[in-house]
């Protein structure tokens, strides 16, 4: 199955094609440059594939940046629209695990990203050369829970450019991952059911209603 992996979780965004876990072509960018679509083509243009023989859309659905993931879900809510095509929605924490793997860390590692208000979204795993297994869920932690995890042990892995944490690896969740992880599953989704991973309740707050004087 040839696979579109869409990961902007991070401020390094990247766009691969993956077919039977190997990685056919990679496109990636640091900002807003490359566009999205530019990212898209460098992939497909990369892996000499066509829009139309991409069977599965895959993204990263966070935490991390909500613009981006929500670029991303767009993104592939038109793809099933247009082409009919599969969707995988996958947290960006397990694909920073996988990418961790991959990079060579092996033992305890912590997952920790940025969630501003000074709280940080976690998930904790066991990482060895075969594979990795969750051993804590991603959840909210405050700033003094994350120092813990690190004084117990584990290794902190974050895509935070600006981390504020001693020690801590920084990585980026990979495109080229996503789609390794895509290739294993089969939950797929309709577009309509893709939502960014965000674990504190959307709050609104009405506004008054208008003054006529």
């Amino acid at each position: 199955m040839k696979i579109l992996a869409i990961e902007f979780s991070s401020a390094r965004r990247g766009v691969a094609v993956v077919e039977g876990g190997r990685v056919l072509g990679l496109a990636e960018g640091d900002g807003l440059t490359p566009g999205p679509f530019a990212l898209i083509e460098s992939a497909l243009r990369a892996a000499g594939v066509e829009r139309e023989q991409i069977e599965c859309v895959a993204l990263g659905r966070g935490p991390g940046s909500y613009t981006g993931v929500r670029s991303a879900i767009a993104l592939a809510q038109g793809w099933q629209l247009a082409l009919g095509v599969k969707l995988l929605g996958i947290s960006s924490a397990e694909v920073l695990a996988a990418t961790a793997q991959t990079a060579g860390v092996t033992g305890r590692v912590a997952v920790v990203i940025d969630a501003l208000r000074g709280e940080f979204y976690s998930a904790s795993y066991d990482v060895a050369v075969a594979g990795w297994r969750e051993t804590a869920p991603l959840r909210l932690l405050k700033r003094e829970e994350v120092e813990a995890l690190a004084a117990g042990g584990e290794l902190l892995v974050s895509p935070d450019a600006k981390c504020p944490f001693g020690g801590a690896r920084l990585l980026v969740p990979s495109a080229a991952e996503l789609g390794r992880l895509a290739g294993q599953r089969n939950e797929f989704q309709a577009g309509e059911t893709l939502e960014p991973i965000y674990l504190r309740e959307t709050t609104f707050v009405k506004a008054p209603p208008p003054k006529f004087y």
